[in-house]
């Protein structure tokens, strides 16, 4: 198991305990808060669908600031550089624009609570089961990164050993959300989001001052690692070597497309988000509203990664004790006085704790109505599923325990849960996609697009690329190649049975195939609002042309 570095044990004092301990009461305030308002299983999963847009999008983009933004993104810019934006603003933008316009109207219409709910709809019976099962199994490996991810900062305070850290910090989690529900989940990650960022901020801006600003940084970089890595598209033309070991071409294909929409348009942990809220207009202006903050988070994230590839040389090496993971509570550890640093650890905190939040709450979502109710216990008072909802809810925070250990063997996370992408969302968005856009996709064409898609995509990580049957650079250039692999086999073998199979009958289709769906009321502006603010097109274009310019300055 990867430990947190014997020296990184951070000075931290009564004034910064006290900040955390006030910030642990009101996360348990606001789940008992949120209590009174779940009475029916749909309060518990989906809030009731009666969150506004606003508390719905800082919840979006809460929940992705876990691991993966917080540990895993530094992690990737103290090893790739500033390739670490095409996470961002290719990676990420377009694809929740893509939610936000496309897919969110045939969600929310179809009044599904799951993502795999929409599956049964346009499928079958066996796709449902299927997906359903994938994803709770793989929520559950990513909620494991995120309780590993909370348990480094938990042993950089306190000094417990990592075990320890990961059980208290599971524990603590699933008090407040198998108190209030989904509820207490996002409205926590509202909180956590400020939290997040009176965190960060200081760690970015005192970080550029320890190593004399942007260009002493990108001098010091550039003779240790050539001039690529402080370029987003340097050395990336399809044959020539850079530091992230992907070519444009993988970039785009891999991550910008198949990793990226497979990610925000099928992974329940965002989506039901946007299903909690209030109607179909500020469903679909959440992930919008996400995207904005999501531009820049990056910088905030990167830098303190890059100022630590700065300060230790050699951090990821045989050559050092610390790994990639180690770049935060080492910035921590140097930079941050006493006060500051109790912001800094809770800010960390709140995010590991929004991360894993989102997963088991969609795991709980997912096991109870798509598993449990739709094929093991049918037909039971709605209280039954509300109660069985909690007992589920604690199972999955005991087994993110378990798999949290899995995650602490990866020297960085980011690649780990890049793979996870591309075994599980991947062929999930294959399924999706062709589904929603080519009625004739025959039923039995989705389970066996899924079947196709994962074990292509494992096969090319587990068999060619670590079997070293093909020479890929870097984990990360295999994770794309395996995406595309994934998803390239899912929707060939849904062309081919489709082809033998019998479609789905089109009045069945009603609002499940692009094209086929109908007016509803739900979609009418908040109040009649027509500000420019309110307009999902508008937003979302905003949000592309933005990110895209944020290049500019990166680009070579």
């Amino acid at each position: 198991m990867q430990t947190l570095a014997e020296g990184l044990r951070l000075p931290t004092n009564g004034l910064d305990y006290a900040i955390l301990a006030i910030y642990f009461v009101v996360v348990l305030g606001i789940g008992f808060m949120a209590r009174a308002s779940v009475r029916t299983s749909l309060d518990f999963f989906l809030s009731g669908r009666s969150l506004p847009a606003w508390v719905t999008g800082l919840a979006f983009v809460a929940a992705n600031l876990g691991a993966t933004e917080i540990l895993g993104m530094a992690a990737t810019g103290a090893q790739y550089g500033v390739a670490v934006v095409h996470w961002y603003w290719i990676g990420a933008i377009p694809a929740m624009v893509f939610l936000g316009l496309v897919m969110m109207p045939f969600y929310y219409r179809s009044k599904v609570r799951s993502v795999p709910e929409f599956l049964l709809q346009r499928f079958d019976k066996s796709a449902h089961l299927l997906s359903s099962a994938l994803f709770a199994f793989a929520a559950i490996l990513i909620a494991g990164v995120n309780l590993y991810a909370l348990s480094i900062v938990v042993e950089a305070l306190l000094g417990w050993p990592q075990w320890v850290a990961i059980v208290v910090a599971g524990l603590f989690v699933l008090v407040y959300i198998t108190i209030g529900g989904l509820s207490s989940a996002i409205y926590n990650e509202v909180l956590q989001f400020f939290v997040i960022l009176a965190a960060l901020i200081p760690l970015t801006v005192l970080g550029l001052k320890r190593v004399g600003g942007w260009d002493a940084m990108s001098d010091s970089l550039t003779k240790q690692h050539g001039g690529d890595f402080m370029t987003a598209w340097g050395g990336t033309g399809i044959g020539d070597a850079n530091p992230l070991g992907a070519n444009w071409l993988t970039i785009i294909l891999g991550l910008g497309f198949v990793l990226s929409f497979g990610y925000w348009t099928t992974n329940f942990a965002e989506v039901q988000r946007a299903l909690s809220a209030k109607n179909l207009s500020a469903a679909k202006r959440t992930p919008l509203i996400a995207a904005f903050p999501k531009i820049f988070i990056v910088f905030a994230v990167m830098i303190p990664g890059l100022v630590a590839a700065v300060i230790v040389p050699k951090i990821g090496t045989p050559d050092s004790d610390l790994t990639y993971n180690d770049a935060i509570p080492l910035l921590m550890q140097e930079l941050l006085p006493n006060g500051v640093l109790g912001i800094a650890v809770t800010g960390l905190l709140a995010a590991f704790m929004a991360g894993m939040a989102a997963n088991v709450s969609s795991f709980n979502t997912v096991f109870t109505t798509d598993i449990w109710q739709r094929y093991v216990v049918k037909d039971k008072p709605d209280t039954y599923y509300l109660k069985f909802g909690r007992l589920i809810t604690a199972i999955g925070v005991l087994a993110s325990i378990g798999t949290a250990f899995i995650a602490a063997s990866f020297s960085n996370i980011m690649s780990y849960l890049q793979t996870l992408f591309s075994f599980f969302n991947v062929p999930m968005f294959v399924v999706f996609i062709i589904g929603m856009f080519w009625k004739r996709a025959s039923m039995k064409s989705g389970v066996w697009g899924l079947v196709a898609g994962t074990a292509a995509a494992m096969i090319n990580y587990f068999w060619i690329y670590k079997g070293g049957i093909i020479d890929i650079p870097s984990d990360q250039g295999a994770n794309f190649v395996s995406a595309i692999v994934g998803f390239v086999a899912g929707a060939v073998v849904m062309v081919a049975v489709t082809l033998f199979t019998a479609p789905k009958p089109e009045a069945e289709l009603a609002g499940l195939v692009y094209g086929t769906e109908s007016p509803s009321p739900d979609e009418e502006l908040e109040e009649a609002d027509k500000a420019w603010y309110r307009k999902p097109a508008l937003l979302g274009w905003g949000a592309i042309v933005l990110a895209a310019a944020c290049y500019i300055p990166y680009s070579f």
